[in-house]
Parts: C-alpha cells; structure tokens; sequence
C-alpha cells in the first residue's frame, strides 16, 4: 500500500484486519528467528516490518487512537487528533519512519498514591509517539523469545498475578530465605551506552533509540539533558527498561556454581530462584548465607547497569521464621508469609509428608490501609451527594480492589473491610440526618434481607460487597509462552480467565470464542475493549444484546452505538515509581 494509495481511504474505511493479520504474520517470524538464534534473519525480518505501511498505520492507531495517553499532549501541543490528522501522521511516519532526532519530552508531576511524594513522567510528541510504537512492534518479538520465564512485568499476557501464583507455587511446600529489594529510580537511571550495548539491533534503529533517550526534558519552559534513564511515559520505555534487566536473574543463578558452602555444612547446593516484575524482585533459597552472597552477586550486576538496589527498601528475611523482622514480605500489594500450624492442619508436602506450616497470601496492610483511606475520602468530601450518586463513586473502587485480590487468601480481609465501609457508611449517614433515630436511618439507606445490610436503594442500585467477590485461583501463564507464538486460542483463552477482567466481560469472550465481530480477529492481551449493542433492522423493534469489540472497531459501522467502555490493560502496584501510565486510573483502584 503506498503512501499515495493511503491518502485515498478514509480513516475507518482503510482495512484495518487486513494490516493487523500481515503484521502479526512478520512479528511472528521475528519472535521464530529470534528464538533459533538467527540474528541476521531477525535485523532483515524487523527491517520490512518498518518499513511496512501497515505497521506505520497501526502504530499511528495505537497512540493516537488506542492508548490512555492519546488526550495529553506534548511539547507540540497535539492531542486527540482528528481522523484528518491521523492520516497526515501516518504518512509522515511511512516516508521516513525512524529519524536520528526526536524532540525533547515534557516533564508531567504526578503524585504518588498514599505518599506526599509525586513521580516524574515523560511525555514525547506524537510523531515520536508513533515512531517509538513503530520500533517496539519490532522489538517486542524478537525480545519476547529472550526474556526469562520469571519475568513478568510490562510484558503482553503476564501480569502481577502470574508473579504471585509463581510465588506461591515457591512456598507452598517448603520454608524459604528471601531477598525481597527493590531497585532505586530503576527508569531514570538506566546507563544509556550499556542499555545500547545489550540492544544489538541495527544501526539505523540504535540512532533512533538514541535519540529518544537523549531527547531532553522540557520543565517549566526549561530544557535538561538526559545523560541517563529512559523517560517514564514514552511508548517504548517499558520494553527498553525490560531489556536492560534482561540476564538478572540468570546471572544471580550462574553465580551459584562457583559458590562454595559454608565450612562445616554438607548439603546439597540449591540455586536460588530470582520472580522479578518490573523493577521489584524477590530472591528464594534455602540457605540465609547463599542470599547473602546472591545479594552481592545483585548489586555487581546492576551496577554495570548504572543501578542499585534501594537500602530502604532490600531486606533479608524469611517465609515462616522471624530473622531481624517480622516474617513474610510485601510484593505488588501482597503479603506472603506462612504460619505455623501441627500435623493435622499443616499442608502436606510432594510425598505426602506433614511440613508444619500453611502458606498465606493475602493482601498487604499497606494496601488495606490506601484503600479504606480512599474510601474514607470519598464519602467525606460526597456528604451530600444523593445516595446513589455515592454508590455509583464507590462501586468502581471496591470493585476494582476486590478483583485484584481475588486470586488469594482473601475472605476474611473482605468481610472486614465491609464492615469499616459499613462504619463508614454510617457515620455519613447519621451526619446527614442527625434528628433521626437508627431504626430510621437503617431503613432508609439500607435493604435488609437475606443478604444482610445492603446499601441501595430498591436492590436495583446497590454498594458492592467485597465478601461476595469469589475466590478463584489464577493460573500461571505456561513458561516461555508469548502471544507471538500464535497460539490465539489459548492466549484469548486466558484472557477470559483474567482476574481484574469484568464477570460480564469473561461471558462474553467465552460467548463470542475469543473473536471480535467487527474485524473477526482475536483479542490480544492488552486490547481495549468495549461493550456496543447491535441495531436491527427495522428500526422500531428492540436493540440487539450487548456484544463485546475492540474500542477501534466500534467505528467500523454505524451501526454500532457505544454503549459501554472498559480497558483491559495490566498496570502494576500504583505505588511502584515503574507505572508507565499518564494518570492513575479514573475508573477503579485495582491496587489501592
């Protein structure tokens, strides 16, 4: 399709499922090359794929249609662009598609949840907006056949949940030393030549990359250099921060076999098993000594990565035991640990043996307390707000909290933090009518059923409950295993498994077989979705049943009316400085 042959379609008339099937075909190849080994067939495959003008149109879609950040601008003031303008950009990006020169970012203060401190994001143009998203369509496969199994975060089909089910599946059957850390301004610290070094890619891409990191920062009218790190808020700043911890946890495994124990110990020498998310990482071993040495072995690596661990938050601790500290650890939200239970109680161990201990995860005390806090805020600043128009503020939050938790040892939590909602509740409630008496109010602004007190009105508008959320497990994504496989049945598969993913939205993948019916291809890990009803024909009778799309296909006919909108997209702890989001989320607060 050239350039010329572009200008000739419409935005929503250019055959969008058509350019998705080719270029998934290329990342396909790429993923293959990359996991044989074939370098040469990798540069030559990701070469066509730039140059292609599919991928330059979807790349254009992506950020200019798709993504959260499409309404903030940058330096260049460009946001939410017209359909006129989307095709301008998609041809400017098909005639030269990667530049050595990008413009500096602007420099957004957001802050961080539960803490007075705010965290930097860097927002690019939209022209390198759209050429970033072009190099990470090319990079993401080949990298996706190199990544360690035991990284999960900014990855497309894994999540924070795979992580913990990976940890629970490490202390489940036996007690474990952990190295819980946390590396310090892991994005705004990333040695740029280092970072370059392990790319590898060809030369034309690596300028392209360069300049990206060595943009600059425009704050308040002024420009910074960047002599290091890669901006948070940039398209491809999650993959370039993966690929630069790329090796961590291998290097730490390596290091074992020169290791020697201890004198006076005779056992055998385990490895240690390094789960990493992003820029959070636990360490497992049996041995404290041995994650003393792994803790070494951490630091060197990162160091050559211009990183290093944060003291306030790296420790030494244990799963069952308490060794300087209470036991257990924190991760993503989380609170892993086990408790000490007899023969009769215990869990049983891979040959049916009694190993004294429960394991527990559940979420963390940090967590409850971000969420009741938002809560809290969120009635106290509605005092007088009409009941349902609180419902409707509270619902998305508890929702949201619930589901992220929902994979773990959570009922008990759940119904105590129905009951501080409840306090809650009525405390707003008696503020608002402080001559009436409880029987009054009880009535009121409660339905008393066999649900116990429920706060609506009518049992048509009604405060969810946390305790009535299910517990289902969630079940570790296989591996190796990327979406670049092409293996689209278990891909959309798994997405109808996806904790954080509506009931409502589950059903209906499951109804529709994982396909989208506006372009009938499946949806992919990370796709934004949306709910339309079908119009029939003749007008006059009754709309049709809601079906789920993608957000982009919702234009395709007009016969298609929005009726709904939900984005299914993995973010990380809000309280991790790595979210590589514009604004904490609107909607629900799936980490509190």
């Amino acid at each position: 399709m050239s350039t010329s042959a572009t200008m000739m379609y419409e935005w929503h008339d250019i055959p969008w499922r058509k350019l998705e099937g080719g270029v998934f075909k290329l990342q396909k190849r790429i993923y293959q090359a990359s996991g044989r080994g074939d370098v040469e067939a990798v540069h030559k495959l990701q070469r066509l794929l730039i140059k292609s003008k599919a991928a330059a149109l979807l790349a254009v879609r992506r950020v200019a249609q798709d993504n959260q950040g499409k309404r903030t601008a940058g330096i260049d003031g460009l946001a939410s662009l017209p359909d006129q303008q989307k095709l301008d950009l998609a041809c400017k990006v098909m005639s030269d598609p990667l530049v050595p020169k990008a413009k500096p970012v602007r420099r957004v203060w957001i802050p961080k949840p539960g803490k007075d401190e705010q965290r930097p994001l860097g927002i690019p143009v939209m022209e390198d907006r759209a050429r970033q998203a072009l190099a990470k369509m090319a990079l993401e496969p080949e990298w996706e056949a190199k990544f360690e199994p035991t990284s999960y975060g900014f990855r497309p089909g894994r999540s924070c949940h795979d992580a913990i089910a990976d940890i629970f599946n490490h202390v489940k059957h036996a007690t474990k030393c952990v190295l819980d850390a946390d590396i310090a301004k892991c994005f705004d610290r990333i040695n740029h030549e280092a970072l370059l070094t392990k790319l590898g890619t060809f030369p034309q891409l690596r300028r392209a990359v360069k300049a990206w990191l060595k943009a600059g920062i425009m704050d308040g009218g002024e420009l910074f250099p960047t002599s290091e790190g890669t901006p948070q808020g940039g398209v491809i700043s999650p993959l370039l921060a993966n690929i630069a911890l790329h090796g961590f946890g291998t290097a730490i495994e390596s290091a074992f076999q020169q290791f020697k124990c201890p004198p006076g110990q005779h056992r055998i020498l385990w490895k240690p098993t390094v789960i990493r998310y992003a820029d959070d990482f636990v360490v497992f071993h049996r041995d404290l000594e041995a994650l003393n040495h792994a803790q070494q072995v951490a630091a060197e690596w990162l160091r050559g990565m211009g990183l290093e661990m944060k003291p306030s938050k790296t420790r030494i601790t244990h799963t069952l035991e308490a060794i300087d500290g209470p036991a257990g650890f924190d991760f993503l939200g989380f609170h892993v640990r086990q408790y000490a239970r007899g023969k009769n109680r215990c869990v049983h161990g891979t040959h049916g043996d009694p190993v004294g201990f429960v394991p527990s995860i559940r979420p963390g005390p940090e967590s409850q307390k971000r969420f009741l806090a938002k809560i809290g805020d969120i009635i106290s600043s509605n005092r007088n707000v009409h009941q349902a128009g609180l419902i409707r503020l509270l619902n998305p939050i508890i929702r949201g909290w619930g589901n992220y938790y929902s994979t773990v040892v959570s009922k008990a939590i759940f119904q105590k933090m129905d009951m501080l909602i409840f306090r809650k509740l009525w405390a707003w409630a008696s503020y608002r009518h402080a001559n009436k008496g409880r029987r009054w109010i009880a009535h009121r602004y409660w339905l008393l059923g066999t649900r116990g007190w429920t706060f609506g009105i009518d049992g048509k508008i009604t405060l969810h409950k946390l305790a009535e959320i299910p517990i289902r497990r969630h079940i570790k994504v296989q591996g190796h295993r990327s979406p670049f496989d092409g293996d689209a049945v278990y891909w959309s598969t798994r997405m109808g498994a996806y904790p954080e993913l509506r009931p409502s939205m589950a059903r209906a993948l499951k109804a529709q077989q994982g396909h989208c019916p506006g372009c009938g291809l499946f949806f992919k890990p990370g796709d934004e979705m949306v709910f339309v009803r079908l119009s029939r024909e003749p007008p006059d009778l009754e709309p049709g049943p809601l079906t789920l799309v993608h957000d982009h296909c919702q234009d395709l006919t007009q016969q298609m009316v929005c009726d709904d909108k939900h984005c299914f997209a993995e973010e990380p702890d809000e309280g991790k400085p790595s979210r590589p989001v514009l604004k904490p989320s609107t909607g629900s607060d799936a980490r509190a």
